[in-house]
């Protein structure tokens, strides 16, 4: 998940490479299949030392500004919206950017390294001041505001997997490469292909690929959403589609909400060589735990229907259903969420794993829609 996001699964933030480490901090690693003479891998990797994890989030006296150009595109001041509404933000810095948060009525429910966010807010009914605070690398700092009323809630965000943002990494991150991402035994070779018509659902689907010379290298793919601190049931509906059913270590699908310093991740794999089971992920503990749901191989070449029904409750994550093929089942388990998180967002998250011989494969992704309220 993932430690921007933890371990794997989660987790994530902007596209660069700042935005996937901040991402895979939080993001969860697995070693589901690995030789038992192989290490457990680490869940909480240490911060790269060319990186400064940025302290709470603060919105800095006026005294200390040193404008620089700074917009919120959308949505425009006054208007009326519904939830989630589509929130763009450019600034335009002298220096590469430090960080960009925005806040919904003084609260930070977003974080990235980006100088361009194109995402969405999830806000209560009512009027909402948003204001984006964003620094550059030398100092600068810069804000832009506006005043929104919200008089409707609609169901989240769909097509998911043709949306821009989508980023990745193999076993580890960071410029010195020592940061564990998707873990495994090597780096995976993989590509994302965006809007492809067959095979689709509807004539758009992305396809993941998982190939290279490593057994058992993995490949992780999070794409940030938005933020929002009203939302706190979440449906993770999509389809997926397998080249090669019988190919897969693992495949793994996440969804991460984090503000207020805690992070809340909802993690779950289909473990098909390891326990065989869906395996759920426990935030706080850091660890995999098997469900009674068994995890078989899929059929090749045919649409899967996956439905993930979540929710938070207080500083706990509730996993409460899971809907494969068609059949549901009552998981409602709860964990703690991890605490001390400094970031703040809203995402989802898939991962690859690839088997004992890395045998090359393909997963197609269609209408992914995750549904927040």
């Amino acid at each position: 998940m993932a430690d921007r996001h933890l371990r794997r699964p989660i987790s994530l933030v902007g596209v660069g490479l700042l935005a996937a480490i901040a991402f895979i901090f939080g993001l969860m690693t697995t070693c589901e299949g690995l030789p038992k003479n192989v290490a457990d891998c680490p869940i909480t990797p240490t911060p790269p030392s060319n990186l400064t994890i940025v302290p709470a989030a603060q919105i800095p006296p006026p005294q200390a500004l040193c404008p620089f150009p700074m917009t919120i595109t959308s949505p425009a001041n006054g208007v009326t919206v519904t939830s989630p509404t589509a929130l763009t933000v450019v600034a335009n810095a002298p220096d590469p950017l430090y960080t960009m948060r925005v806040y919904v009525d003084g609260e930070p429910v977003l974080y990235s390294f980006a100088s361009t966010v194109n995402q969405f807010l999830w806000m209560s009914n009512g009027q909402h001041t948003v204001e984006a605070v964003a620094e550059d690398v030398a100092g600068y700092i810069s804000t832009a505001s506006l005043q929104v009323n919200v008089t409707g809630q609609t169901p989240g965000i769909s097509n998911i997997q043709n949306l821009p943002g989508w980023t990745s990494c193999s076993a580890v991150i960071g410029a010195q490469q020592q940061n564990v991402c998707a873990a495994g035994l090597g780096n995976a070779v993989s590509t994302l292909t965006q809007a492809e018509s067959s095979p689709s659902l509807d004539g758009s689907a992305a396809e993941f690929s998982l190939a290279g010379p490593s057994p058992y290298s993995n490949e992780l793919y999070w794409v940030p959403l938005g933020g929002g601190t009203n939302v706190s049931h979440f449906i993770y509906d999509l389809y997926f589609y397998v080249s090669e059913g019988n190919r897969p270590q693992a495949l793994e699908f996440d969804i991460n909400q984090a503000f207020g310093n805690t992070r809340w991740t909802w993690g779950s794999e289909c473990d098909f060589n390891q326990t065989k089971k869906w395996n759920i992920w426990n935030p706080a503990g850091g660890v995999w735990v098997p469900t009674y749901v068994d995890c078989k191989d899929f059929p090749s070449n045919t649409w899967i229907h996956l439905i993930w029904t979540v929710e938070r409750v207080g500083n706990q994550v509730h996993y409460i259903n899971l809907n494969v093929a068609g059949t549901s089942y009552n998981i409602d388990t709860y964990y703690n969420a991890q605490p001390n998180w400094y970031q703040q967002e809203i995402d989802v998250a898939f991962q690859m794993d690839g088997n004992y011989a890395q045998q090359p494969y393909d997963v197609w992704l269609d209408e992914v829609t995750l549904n927040g309220y």
